[in-house]
């Protein structure tokens, strides 16, 4: 080997080495790429959780207050009424309906002359339906 060649392999080992060593970097970052695209993915993922926490904290604190709202309209309904006062007043709806009923009744009932005149127009019609049947028989 020559001096003068031993120079240029040198420096293609060298290049060869160096081309090596940019496509490991190469590699190295691509692979910290891909970890930081994971790192990244995963704090997505996180912040994605938080927020679904929050809406649901939100969505509690909404029922909790909705309820808080109903048991205070309740209460001030409730303040101004008594089991006792109910009670009764239902007994009076009671009584105010069978009254009713009993003036209902008593309206709708045929009253004197109506009344006889309504029997004696069912004896009326039977007794000419009873003829009818008996002249129909006699026919035959």
């Amino acid at each position: 080997m020559r001096n003068s060649e031993m120079p240029e392999k040198r420096e293609q080992f060298l290049r060869k080495k160096m081309a090596a060593e940019v496509e490991k970097a190469k590699e190295f970052t691509r692979a910290n790429n891909k970890r930081e695209v994971d790192r990244l993915g995963n704090y997505q993922l996180q912040i994605h959780d938080q927020i679904i926490l929050l809406e649901v904290a939100k969505s509690t604190t909404e029922t909790v207050d909705a309820l808080r709202t109903g048991i205070a309209a309740t209460k001030a309904i409730l303040k101004d009424s008594n089991i006792d006062d109910m009670y009764k007043t239902m007994d009076e709806i009671n009584e105010q309906t069978q009254e009713m009923k009993q003036i209902q009744d008593a309206l709708s009932a045929p009253v004197g002359a109506a009344a006889v005149f309504d029997e004696v127009l069912i004896l009326r019609t039977i007794s000419i339906f009873f003829l009818i049947a008996v002249f129909l028989h006699v026919d035959k």
